[in-house]
């Protein structure tokens, strides 16, 4: 290595972020301990600024004023700055400040209504980016979304983005009441069944249309996929993710047709993409023979991966179970997650799971993009989805790989520095390199992000374990200081390693085939649910519009997600505002009136006592 390397004689902008652990005011210089147990002396000798995290929607909170005061012992801090050469070593100057509370218990994000916040202001951003102030027509909706909500040249309708947006839209719903967002979300669901659905009687199933293609008043239905990585194939995936926003929209209204074709398509995953022999889901079939071995599929051929198998419990099938309580979807969720205990860790080789395979399970890593590498975020979302499943069917595999992967991946996966979560690294190091190395570069996306908060706030809500609630707060603090766009709306695609907005081509939108309201109202819509009820103790309301008619046994099920039986409680229900004492405190469940007509019902939720389970 040459001196200059060894030595940094230049200046560079960066990030840390840490548990203030000193502060020297004559000096003006404090101390911070980041995640990794590093100190770093901060100098305020810049004249920094600083503000009081802030959410979407809320003015930009000055806090320079009151920069001694809020550097108190352990108190959670973000800094941008400039670090200088100094003696032959680095000197941090402090540019910004971010304060996620006021003192070293205070968190922002912890707030009993912060994320139901955000979804609003999320909400609205898309609602006016699609629709503008007019009604809601899909005919007008469009995959890309720039920066600031407006439309681009393409006319594509992608079925799994406008399902995306319908999932966020109920999701805003479910949090809020609010029945402009229903509208959406019911509009949307229409629209998906009208345009982009196939029911083929022969073999009684429904499969989705990739999309459509818009010209004027002629639409073109667009069958295979065109995304590069499964053109000309039926990906396992748009068929999952197809079924997002449906599904959640369900567990609002109860509409029997959205189950219909929810169970019509689980059919389609078990008589075409179904592995019957070595188990598991083919990622991809072929538009002819729907068949998983043909050679068209190319590099596809028989081939598994952690779409195929680990997407359907988040997309839609724990809330077709949530809705329902039938024991299937419940059968159905346990095997998946059996299958990705079984074949997806491989510890004798990475701490990352293995996420492509062959059909008799020998990993593929040779596919593609991924070769050898692993997404950070598909194993923060197995940890996170693992715990869930404990829930509805305790095993000590499902909490043991959770608990092993919310332990392994702050170091592998998380800056321990700057906050936040890494996209995609090499699965193995590189013989006397002590880092994994990064494949294409060191950003951080919007989702990566989710998948950690929610993994840690489960894990610690479940386990009661202290570091798993440190790793929440922390990764609660990046996203909220430095993915919210308080400009435009909405949330940033992805930062830089310290922050800074990424606004170059796909990442630049708002709306693509990656994004859609998806994650960023999962997001509000669970973290609200794990801070409040799992691991906040405060009670929160959750609102359904069914037609009691259509509701078997007129009993409807209100569980806010699969948590620990006894966790949560129902402590009121109202029924269009009058109300309701027909309703089963433990066992979530609302027996609603008989009436003609759908009925609004508003459902307050309370954490209820009950022993920790350990990891």
């Amino acid at each position: 290595m040459s001196e200059s390397a060894r030595n940094v004689d230049f200046t560079f902008s960066d990030t840390i972020a840490g548990r203030v652990s000193g502060f020297d005011r004559q000096a003006r210089v404090f101390s911070v301990a980041t995640a990794d147990g590093r100190s770093f002396d901060i100098s305020l000798d810049g004249g920094p600024g600083a503000e009081l995290l802030h959410n979407l929607g809320e003015p930009y909170q000055d806090a320079t004023s009151h920069i001694d005061e809020l550097l108190t012992p352990g108190a959670f801090v973000l800094a941008h700055g400039v670090f200088y050469p100094h003696g032959g070593a680095l000197r941090f100057e402090a540019k910004r400040l971010i304060f996620v509370g006021r003192d070293a218990d205070d968190f922002r994000f912890e707030e009993a209504g912060w994320w139901i916040r955000q979804i609003k202001e999320i909400a609205g951003f898309y609602r006016r980016a699609q629709f503008g102030d007019g009604p809601v027509d899909f005919a007008d909706y469009r995959t890309e979304i720039r920066l600031g909500g407006d439309k681009t040249a393409s006319h594509v309708q992608e079925t799994d983005t406008i399902s995306r947006l319908v999932y966020g839209m109920a999701s805003a719903f479910l949090l809020t009441g609010e029945d402009e967002y229903l509208e959406v979300a019911e509009r949307g669901t229409e629209y998906l069944r009208e345009h982009m659905r196939f029911v083929d009687t022969d073999e009684n199933v429904v499969y989705w249309y990739h999309g459509l293609k818009v010209d004027g008043d002629a639409e073109t239905k667009l069958f295979t996929s065109e995304f590069s990585d499964d053109y000309d194939a039926l990906p396992a995936y748009e068929q999952i993710y197809a079924l997002a926003g449906p599904v959640q929209t369900y567990r609002i209204t109860g509409d029997p047709r959205i189950k219909a074709d929810a169970d019509a398509t689980i059919r389609l995953f078990d008589r075409f993409y179904l592995d019957p022999e070595d188990g598991g889901y083919f990622s991809h079939i072929d538009p002819i023979l729907l068949s998983p071995h043909h050679s068209s599929l190319g590099p596809n051929t028989a081939r598994k991966n952690w779409n195929s198998v680990g997407d359907h419990a988040p997309a839609y099938l724990v809330n077709l179970y949530l809705a329902t309580g039938e024991q299937k979807y419940a059968d159905m969720l346990e095997y998946t997650f059996d299958t990705i205990v079984e074949r997806f860790p491989d510890p004798k080789n990475s701490p990352f799971v293995q996420e492509r395979f062959h059909k008799d399970w020998s990993p593929d890593t040779t596919h593609g993009w991924q070769q050898n590498r692993a997404v950070v975020g598909h194993n923060l979302k197995i940890a996170w989805n693992l715990m869930r499943m404990h829930s509805l069917r305790p095993k000590d595999a499902y909490l043991q790989t959770a608990v092993s992967l919310g332990e392994s991946m702050p170091e592998v996966g998380g800056d321990r520095q700057r906050g936040g979560w890494y996209d995609v690294v090499e699965r193995v190091r590189v013989d006397g390199e002590e880092r994994f190395r990064f494949a294409w570069h060191d950003r951080k996306a919007w989702w990566q992000q989710e998948q950690a908060i929610l993994a840690y706030l489960i894990l610690h809500g479940v386990t009661g374990r202290l570091d798993f609630r440190t790793e929440a707060r922390d990764a609660q603090a990046f996203y909220n200081a430095f993915f919210l766009d308080h400009d435009e709306g909405a949330v940033y695609f992805n930062t830089t390693a310290d922050g800074l907005p990424y606004l170059l081509g796909v990442e630049r939108l708002k709306g693509s085939h990656s994004m859609s309201m998806y994650h960023s109202a999962e997001l509000c819509y669970l973290a609200a649910v794990y801070n409040n009820l799992l691991a906040g103790g405060k009670p929160m309301d959750l609102w359904f519009k069914p037609d009691p008619a259509l509701i078997e046994d007129r009993v409807l099920r209100v569980a806010p997600d699969l948590l620990p039986a006894g966790a949560v409680r129902i402590a009121a229900v109202e029924v269009d505002g009058a109300e309701h004492t027909d309703f089963n405190a433990q066992a979530l469940t609302v027996r609603l009136p008989e009436t003609s007509g759908r009925v609004k019902v508003r459902v307050r939720l309370e954490a209820d006592s009950r022993p920790e389970v350990r990891g």
